[in-house]
This record gives structure tokens, sequence and C-alpha cells, in this order.
């Protein structure tokens, strides 16, 4: 039999809160420090435990981190969804059950290996059984791949951080299930795991935890938060780091945290701390950024520097709370009642997540607005190999804001709102600086501050909100380009998708297609998307969202005459997007678009 290495998909059925998700990360965390090149999906439900989970574990030397188009190996222990997961597998497909369970195993046509995990975890501790049966099904796959035991007992030392009593039950775990397999299974499937050469050292982090270190980088000083899946895990990171990376001589923290009563509240404080010249955030998903709406419109109207950052989950209403998507852009972008306009950094790796955590702070001082930083929960919950990170290389951007007397005495006409140098940004004063007037105001205002109803006033206040913003298009992160010279069709994406796109390009250049990428990472939009689109014959909008949201957005900023070669390939139902499903759309749609 030809063997299969690092090729594959392992598809882990269980239930929530059975101690799965520690077997299913020293299992990828082997993986990893054997070289391989793989990623992790964690699908769990909305509730604290006893729903179905999913672990998917993908190995790929082509490097693709989708979830792929099938499932190679079903590990089956959760009987709720037995069936179902025994009947999506495909012929030749390999099965490790838990005999255990009691469930039929009425697949001939599979590889099948009976395991009777819980028996053996009983073995070593009845009362933890529960949990030790995820370890024995990661000792028998260890033993049928091929995956090493000084691999193994590094990962579950790493996960297990100098609890030596654990460490040696789940030690002690693997070897059983790796025994088990030993002694009782001749192998009958082709796949295999060999060791890569690591030629770069790496290691893995979720985006939640990037972009909490980036915005300690950053320079926050006051994070106001309301938990929200699948946003909590990014305050909890900055939670977590700031005893190590933010505290004075005398040990007291330097970032004030305080978990509010809710969102509103929490956007309140954010605009509170940016009004006083401080770096405050908070951390939230759709629905927050749906009750926050109110202070989004005081932040952008009154100028107060703040910054937003949103892990995007599925929607409308409660929706799907632990499923990934991008259909929050288009509120980012317009959020709030009436003409708005908002600055919004979208980062696609856990490397920019990062610098992007860190960034934000500076733009949103400098142009006097609030930031968002749109990630989704594919990219923020899930570990993502990383090779380092971009730090901050210059002094923070505090943007227009006067510290000295002096300089305030030298203005000639001081007016909170007024355009001095033409590019839309006024100078402020900060509170407790001795410099007056310190005026923010949320209705109808002239350049001095002063409340106007006085129509050429709104019309002129307006229009510079809109020149300041568009003013920042080409400030903001570039968009990434990577082309062929054919200059046949073009692909625009954002966010997560970066890791979906090498393989759907593969996909479609094996039909004979030329296919250039664009990925935007801000808005408003930098002027080389336009660049890009007018250089190709026909442009497909990617996005995991069912309406199209950038595609919107395009067809609304770009001039006429090409809009009619941008197309939109939009799909959402929960999952990471994968490969294939995409790469066929957009070929039914360049079809639909030739004929």
């Amino acid at each position: 039999m030809d063997t299969i290495a690092n090729d594959f998909t392992i598809n882990i059925a269980t239930a929530n809160g059975t101690g799965s998700q520690s077997a299913n990360l020293i299992l990828l965390q082997s993986l990893f420090d054997m070289g391989v090149p793989v990623s992790g999906k964690n699908l769990f439900p909305s509730n604290i435990s006893g729903l179905p989970t999913w672990y998917i574990v993908r190995l790929s030397d082509e490097g693709y981190q989708a979830p792929g188009d099938r499932t190679h190996i079903q590990v089956l222990v959760n009987k709720a969804t037995w069936a179902d997961d025994l009947a999506a597998l495909e012929p030749g497909s390999v099965v490790i059950w838990n005999m255990d369970s009691k469930m039929p195993m009425d697949r001939e046509d599979v590889v099948s290996y009976p395991v009777p995990m819980t028996k053996l975890a009983r073995t070593l501790s009845p009362k933890l059984a529960k949990l030790v049966t995820n370890i024995v099904y990661v000792g028998v796959l260890a033993e049928l791949l091929g995956i090493t035991d000084e691999a193994l007992h590094k990962a579950v030392a790493g996960q297990f951080k100098g609890k030596a009593s654990a460490i040696e039950l789940n030690t002690t775990a693997l070897e059983l299930g790796r025994n088990y397999a030993k002694e009782n299974f001749t192998k009958g499937d082709p796949y295999v795991v060999e060791p890569r050469a690591i030629e770069q050292k790496r290691f893995f982090m979720e985006g939640n935890e990037a972009v909490a270190l980036g915005c300690i980088f950053g320079g926050v000083q006051l994070l106001a938060w309301y938990p929200i899946t699948p946003s909590s895990s990014l305050a909890e990171g900055i939670i977590g780091w700031l005893p190590r990376l933010r505290t004075n001589d005398e040990g007291e923290s330097t970032c004030a945290v305080i978990q509010a009563e809710d969102e509103l509240a929490a956007a309140g404080m954010v605009l509170g701390a940016g009004w006083a010249g401080g770096r405050g955030m908070t951390a939230t998903s759709g629905p927050g950024i749906s009750l926050m709406q109110e202070f989004i419109g005081l932040a952008y109207f009154a100028e107060i520097p703040s910054v937003f950052w949103d892990v995007n989950r599925v929607g409308p209403s409660t929706g799907l709370p632990t499923r990934t998507q991008q259909s929050d852009l288009s509120m980012l972008y317009e959020g709030s009642h009436g003409d708005t306009q908002h600055i919004v950094i979208i980062p696609g790796t856990v490397e920019e997540c990062f610098e992007f955590g860190w960034k934000a702070f500076d733009i949103s001082e400098r142009y006097q607005t609030p930031v968002f930083g749109l990630s989704d929960l594919d990219l923020g919950m899930n570990r993502w190999a990383c090779e380092g990170f971009t730090y901050p290389d210059a002094p923070m951007d505090r943007g227009k804001t006067i510290r000295e007397q002096d300089v305030f005495d030298a203005m000639e006409n001081f007016g909170r709102y007024r355009d001095v140098d033409g590019d839309g940004i006024p100078y402020r004063t900060l509170p407790g600086s001795g410099m007056a007037p310190i005026l923010y105001r949320g209705t109808g205002h002239n350049p001095d501050g002063v409340y106007s109803e006085k129509p050429h006033d709104y019309f002129a206040l307006m229009k510079r909100l809109k020149d300041k913003i568009n003013g920042a298009r080409d400030h903001l992160p570039e968009p990434l380009l990577r082309e062929e010279i054919e200059g046949d069709v073009g692909v625009i994406y954002y966010g997560s998708m970066e890791n979906t796109i090498q393989e759907i390009d593969d996909i479609l250049e094996a039909t004979g297609l030329k296919v250039s990428q664009c990925r935007v990472r801000s808005l408003p939009l930098h002027s080389e998307v336009e660049s890009f689109i007018r250089r190709h014959r026909m442009t497909i909008v990617l996005e995991i969202n069912r309406d199209g949201q950038l595609w919107g957005i395009l067809r609304r900023e770009l001039p006429n005459d090409i809009v009619g070669n941008v197309h939109s390939v939009a799909y959402s139902d929960g999952m990471p997007p994968r490969a294939r499903i995409y790469a066929e759309k957009i070929l039914e749609t360049i079809k639909e678009v030739s004929q």
C-alpha cells in the first residue's frame, strides 16, 4: 500500500466540557513540533458543556490551512453525532471509535479501529475517565500515524505547565492508547506523519492573544469591556499579560481594566479615556457594536480618539455565537445614525493582529476618530503558526495635541474644530492642561466648538469630517498584492480568507486561469485597490458573508467606468472557508459573466 504523508484531515467528534480541547491541542502541537505544516479548527457549541464539539486537524505539506474538502480520519467519541459523522464519510475513510459507547459500527467500507477508550481510561482514574478518554485517542493516533514520543511528551509538558500530576496522568494515558493500537491493530490505511525540517522557528498563537499583546505595546491605558464570545479572550489576554508587561516600579498596573455592566457603558468609558488624552479600547463582537452605536456616532462627530475591536461572529441577532463570518464590515464602516464613515483595519494573520493592535491607537489619535479592528472567530480563537512580530519602531503618534502653553499661545485663532492645515484634522487640548477651551461637542457646532444650527456650519463640518477620513486612505495599511502578469482574473478579499486564498488560487489555476490576489487591509479603500481592478479584465470580490458587503462598498466608491467589471462571490454557512466551495463559486460567476 502506498502511503499518504502529511496530506490528510482528522475530524475529532466529542462533547463540549469533556476536556477534549487539551487533548486536541496536544495532538496539534505534537505535529507542529515535528515540523509538519498543520492547522486546527475548533468547532464548539454556545453552551457550557454537553453539546457536540468537533476539532479539525489538517496536515498539508502545501501549507493549506482551510478545513479541507473531506475527512480522512474520523475519531468517534460523541454518541449524539455518531450516526451523522459516520454517514458523512467517504468509502475508504478511517474510523477510530470508542467501543464503550455501545454505538453501532455499520460501515463495512471504512477502515475500522475499535478502541475501548473509556475502559482504558478507567484503569488509570475512574474519577477522571471522561477526561482521560480523550488522551487515549491521541495515543492511538500517535501509533497509527507515527507521531513520536518526544513530540508528544513535549506537547503534554507545555499544555500542563508545571503540573506534575497532570503531566504524569496524561503521559500514561498516551502510552495506554499507543500500546493498545500496537498490540491489537494491523495498519490498514495509507496515512502517515513524516517529520519535516524546521527551517524557520515559529510558534502557535491565537489571533485574540496577538491583538492583546499588540494593544499593550501600543500603550493602552484603559480596557473597558463586557464579556461576549468570541472576543472575551482578547480582553482576558490583555488582563493576563499586564502584570508581566505593564507595571510601574511599585508593581502597580499602568493600565486600568474595567468590566462594565454592559457594552454601552464600556463604549462610554472608552470615549472618556480618549477625551482625557488616554488610550482607551474595548473588545466585543457584532451584538456589542450594535449596542454601542450612539457612542460611536458621538466619537465620530465630536472627534474623540477611541479603539474598538470587533471579533466577528455569525449574525444577525444572537445568530451562531461560536461560528465565524465577515458580516460586520458595513456596520463598522458606516456605524451609527446619520452620515458617518469610519476607519477599519483588517488583519489577516496573527502577525498582523499584533501589528494592528498597536497601530490602531496611533491611527485613532492622528485622525481623532474611532478606529475599528475587524477580526473574526476563526482568526481570533484558533491557533496559527507565527514567525514573530513587528514591534513599534517610533514614538507613539499622539496626533495634533497641544501640550505646551507657549505653543497654544502662539496660535492666532485656536478653535477646537478649526482646520488649520488643510487636512481636515483640528488641534486639541486636554483636560487638566490649563489650556482652554476643552470642547468636544456632539451637537452641531462651528469651528470654535460653539453650538450652531447654521446650514453653512453644518455643511462645512460634515465635509471636513469626510475629507479627514478620505485623507487617511493611503496612510492606512496598504493592500497586499500577488499578481500575475496576464491580468486575467483578480480576486479581492480580506481578513481570515488569507488562510484559504492560496488553495483557492491553486484550484483555479489548475483550470488554466491566471489569478491575481489583492487583500484589502483597511477602509477607506487604498488607491491601489482601484489600480488593481483596472489592471484586470475581471475582478471577483470574495467574502464570508451573504450580501457581499465589501463589494457593495466598492460599487459605491469606484468610478462608474469600472464598476461593471467587479463581481461578488459571497458565501457563509458559519464554517471557516473551505477552498473548493469558494473556488467553484468563482468559476460559476466567471462562466455567468462570460456568457
